[in-house]
């Protein structure tokens, strides 16, 4: 069961990317230019984002179990340090020269995109390095439900 519902999420969260026109880099970069054409539209996007966000954790925090019966698992940590510091300039950096981020990216390697191909594969090749530089060191969440 959990696979399915993982499955129609993911189909439904890249239907969203592809309706919102987050799968398109020029609309993502036209985001960007904020002395040129500027676009506004992804900051609508965000912000619907947001408020989604906001709302799930506010539910997810009364819960001591997922909807499927898993263990409910938070993240905790709080503290800005140099690792997010440098993983969010790289990740805003890679954003700004690609016009992707990882989950239009995935979307638009389905569809066929071809630079998508190459920033999948810069990803995918980053990840490996951050894993080989910080090995065994999982994401701080909490280990069990309160």
């Amino acid at each position: 069961m959990n696979r399915i519902s993982e499955f129609f999420v993911g189909l439904l969260f890249g239907a969203g990317l592809i309706v919102s026109g987050m799968t398109d880099p020029a609309k993502v970069l036209g985001f960007l230019d904020l002395f040129g054409a500027w676009d506004p539209s992804l900051a609508l996007v965000m912000g619907g984002a947001i408020l989604v966000g906001v709302v799930a954790f506010a539910i997810a925090k009364k819960r001591t179990t997922t909807f499927l019966g898993g263990a409910m698992r938070l993240p905790v940590a709080r503290e800005i340090d140099k690792s997010l510091v440098l993983g969010s300039l790289l990740f805003g950096a890679g954003w700004g020269l690609a016009g992707f981020c990882p989950g239009p990216a995935l979307v638009s390697l389905a569809a066929g995109q071809p630079k998508a191909a190459a920033f999948v594969l810069a990803m995918v090749v980053g990840m490996a390095v951050h894993e080989w530089m910080q090995p065994g060191t999982p994401p701080p969440v909490a280990s069990d439900a309160r």
